[in-house]
């Protein structure tokens, strides 16, 4: 027999330990990658706030700048400013010369000559424009909006004067990074739940195959060849995801290999552990024996629990077609009240459940013990696929622990192997497994001729369709010339055949 040293109990490398595989690899970079756009959206938005409070528009700003520093300087007194020309009609001649001197009693160093009563300076807003650059002035202004005097200011400099109260600043509190706090601490729990659900997984998987595949154990005395590979330091079990581990054997008589299949519970994923808080779920293991061909007999057989037994029943074929629910038998020990049993006859049933199961696994008061481990067996010759001819056991993993527990339950499986392939019916019962089979046999062959002759017409139809909608984008011509082929053809169909032959 093979064996294998305690270092090949390691699934995989380091890396395959750190670093995520499959499916769930891409889940986490999925959530890392909505996590960090939630949280760049989120800061764009309130810098776009934060912008807001101190409003900076283009183009604004330097005039405002200019206001103010024309406030802070010195009044301008009028004498200062030079002489402005009169407003006066536009004609064909601009004039830009001096002002024509008026002897009005005024000089012109007298800083605030008194105004004549006869004519008033014309000031306005207008009076340093260009008439050339601007055309359609208004020529004559009413005296108010023209008269300036000493102690008027410009309407925009009162405006500017006072500035705008400033806008209180935004309150930056840790309730302002909600959306950020929350994001951040889900990524934090779900790497933590990622890395120590990983680890708990693997510390089952390695517990169960410590126990029953490592040296003097149940398989490595029974199958000449354990684990995934052909070397000496190939591992035991085989990583298919971060809950589902295999193991396989091979190497005994009456079967070809012996395939374990453990489905944890996804203590990865954040998600899927608050789900199982809600609908709690087990970690199942199943073993699949794949029998030789020339070594099981015609049997269709199955043991479970009352309400698993029912929904069997109904989803699987080969129970469905040749098996149904047995009654208790009177004459002998039987099952638990918890079980019920699916067999094609009582022979079958009475000559697989023996004594020895009865006291140590299946009966009243030894079940009591593999209540929650046991889940189901299914022994047939006719499973879907491409093995027809199959063992299958269902059981439930304890902790990682208490392997010990299911010690018994896992002895089943070489033990069934010995007896299903050693196993024969007898002359009466194979009469009738054999009819029972001739008629699935034709009723299989009557299904698939059903599903050809509906393939068939199916396809006649959808050709006529196709001919129809062809014919309804014809031209009138063309029909008629149809119409006449079709009978030209009819019409020699009809005619008698004639066979001609040589005269000798």
């Amino acid at each position: 027999m093979a064996r294998r040293p305690t270092t090949s109990l390691w699934i995989s490398p380091l890396s395959a330990i750190v670093l995520p595989r499959g499916s769930d690899s891409l889940w986490l970079a999925l959530a890392v990658f909505s996590i960090f756009s939630l949280l760049l959206h989120h800061l764009s938005l309130r810098a776009a706030c934060q912008s807001t409070v101190q409003p900076h528009f283009e183009g604004f700003g330097d005039e405002l700048d200019e206001v103010d520093d024309s406030l802070d300087d010195p009044p301008v007194q009028l004498s200062d400013l030079p002489p402005s020309p009169s407003l006066s009609q536009s004609d064909s001649q601009t004039h830009h010369g001096p002002p024509e001197h008026q002897d009005d009693g005024t000089h012109p160093s007298d800083p605030f000559p008194a105004p004549s009563p006869s004519r008033t300076p014309r000031h306005s807003e207008f009076e340093y424009w260009d008439e050339d650059e601007f055309e359609g002035l208004p020529t004559d202004l009413p005296p108010e909006s023209v008269e300036i005097t000493e102690n008027t200011t410009p309407s925009y400099s009162e405006s500017a004067s006072k500035p705008a109260p400033p806008k209180p600043p935004v309150a930056t509190t840790w309730r302002s990074y909600t959306v950020e706090v929350v994001c951040i601490s889900f990524l934090i729990a779900f790497s933590i739940n990622y890395f120590t659900g990983k680890r708990e997984n693997e510390n089952l998987a390695l517990a169960w195959a410590a126990k029953f595949t490592t040296k003097d154990s149940i398989f490595e005395k029974n199958f000449s060849l354990v684990g995934v590979g052909d070397g000496e330091d190939s591992p035991l079990l085989l990583k298919e995801g971060q809950n589902v581990f295999k193991f396989y054997a091979s190497g005994r008589r009456y079967c070809q290999g012996l395939l374990a299949t453990m489905e944890l519970k996804s203590r990865h994923d954040l998600i899927a552990s608050i789900y199982n808080m809600i609908v709690p779920c087990k970690d199942e293991i199943s073993f699949e024996v794949y029998m030789n061909d020339d070594a099981m007999d015609q049997v269709v057989f199955a043991i479970a629990k009352k309400k698993a037994a029912k929904g069997m029943h109904k989803d699987m074929p080969d129970l469905q077609r040749f098996a149904s629910l047995m009654s208790p038998l009177n004459s002998r020990k039987w099952v638990s009240e918890e079980l019920s049993v699916i067999s094609e006859s009582k022979e079958v049933a009475s000559d697989l459940i023996t004594e020895s199961v009865l006291d140590q696994v299946f009966g009243e008061r030894a079940f009591e013990k593999y209540r929650e481990a046991f889940n189901s067996m299914h022994f047939s010759d006719q499973h879907s696929g491409t093995h027809k001819k199959k063992l299958v056991f269902k059981f439930t993993l304890p902790k990682a622990n208490h392997m010990a527990d299911m010690t018994r339950l896992v002895a089943l499986v070489p033990y069934y192997i010995d007896l299903v392939g050693r196993y024969k019916l007898s002359s009466q019962a194979r009469s009738k497994t054999d009819a029972a089979r001739v008629k699935a046999a034709q009723e299989s062959y009557k299904e698939l001729q059903n599903a050809r002759q509906e393939a068939m017409q199916k396809r006649k139809a959808e050709r006529k369709k196709m001919i129809e909608e062809a014919e309804a984008t014809l031209s009138a011509e063309a029909i008629q010339k149809k119409e006449a082929k079709e009978r030209a053809r009819q019409m020699k169909k009809a005619m008698p055949k004639m066979k001609m032959t040589r005269a000798h």
